[in-house]
């Protein structure tokens, strides 16, 4: 039987390195590329024998919501398994709706890593156990955040009040001087309402933002 052929897209070269180390001595399973970004990662993945992609979330430029939906578009028989810090039952669920077949968060351990690939590969849908537990509380709460119909996370307080500048129109300087916060972290806020709310740039974020009333959860 020839090795599960793995590729791995993730914006930290550590993670990368880190999951090459986990994966190097399983017999049945084989890295065959990895990447920083979802626009390389696309024009490589035709080129590369490959089963399972890992895919991070949380990325620049696009996103791995975005990346997932393209990837299994343009490879229907690539299985994608998000790799992720993210908690979210939105976001499990947009990740799943734009074809991933998993969803393990970044502290799992190497046995279940493991059994993530080999599930999927199978054309098996798999969740880590902390990811299992949330969609099934949030089916067995039926709850729906008001104004949104549960379609989206609720944002932190600072997110919010990032949100509400860049409503404002401040641009990312001004809302770094306003809050007193630096260039960079205004950049992450930004970033992190893109995940998920699964925009791909400021522009979609702001119509989300209107139409659900984000700032006001």
């Amino acid at each position: 039987m020839s090795p599960i052929k793995v590729y791995i897209l993730d914006d930290h070269q550590m993670v990368i390195e880190g999951f090459r180390l986990l994966l190097q001595n399983e017999k049945n399973i084989q890295v065959v590329g990895w990447s920083l970004n979802a626009e390389d990662a696309l024009k490589e993945l035709p080129n590369i024998d490959t089963d399972v992609v890992l895919l991070d979330i949380n990325m620049p430029g696009m996103n791995g919501i975005n990346a997932c939906k393209k990837i299994t578009k343009l490879l229907p028989c690539v299985r994608v398994i998000a790799i992720t810090m993210h908690k979210e039952s939105s976001l499990i669920k947009m990740m799943l709706g734009n074809g991933a077949s998993g969803y393990v968060l970044k502290n799992a351990g190497k046995d279940e890593l493991v059994k993530a690939i080999e599930t999927v590969y199978e054309g098996k849908t798999f969740l880590d156990e902390t990811a299992n537990e949330i969609v099934i509380s949030t089916m067995a709460n039926g709850k729906k955040s008001k104004g949104t119909s549960g379609l989206f996370p609720k944002l932190s307080r600072r997110e919010k009040d990032v949100l509400k500048l860049i409503l404002e129109e401040y641009t990312t300087q001004e809302i770094a001087d306003k809050l007193f916060i630096s260039f960079g972290t205004v950049e992450t806020h930004r970033r992190n309402m893109l995940i998920k709310t699964g925009t791909r740039n400021t522009a979609g974020l702001v119509r989300v933002a209107l139409e659900y009333g984000l700032y006001d959860q």
